[in-house]
């Protein structure tokens, strides 16, 4: 995504911005579908394939299950892909985490450069993994 496209996408979800309050729930819902991609990408890579692909082995997805982690801006509730060994070991948002702190700017700003929601999942994973 280029600038310009950047732009036209800022002033188009502008439109919709009225209150502060409109600009708080926008804030929450980028940071809540970021990190969830984010969780789903690490997923991917645990048991080996995508999501809807035949398995090449014994474990698999099983759902998701919710956790509630506190931000800087509140608590947020996120759906986290779970397999059904219980071998998946989250590295963005721990098993049994309960806050995220610093993350929220470094999401808008990836944002702002202009990446795109797997882009920042794969920017994470590779941060959080080192």
């Amino acid at each position: 995504m280029d600038e310009k496209q950047l732009q036209a996408l800022a002033n188009e979800l502008a439109k919709n911005l009225k209150t502060p309050e409109d600009l708080s729930q926008f804030d929450r819902l980028l940071k809540k579908i970021s990190v969830e991609a984010a969780l789903n990408a690490e997923m991917t890579h645990h048991p080996g394939y995508e999501k809807n692909q035949s398995r090449p082995g014994a474990n698999s997805r099983n759902g998701y299950s919710t956790k509630t982690v506190i931000t800087g801006d509140g608590p947020l509730e996120l759906r986290t892909p779970r397999d059904r060994d219980g071998t998946f070991e989250p590295q963005l948002v721990k098993k049994n985490q309960t806050r995220i702190t610093g993350m929220d700017n470094q999401i808008l700003s990836l944002y702002a450069k202009g990446m795109t929601t797997r882009e920042i999942a794969a920017a994470f994973k590779e941060l959080y993994d080192a």
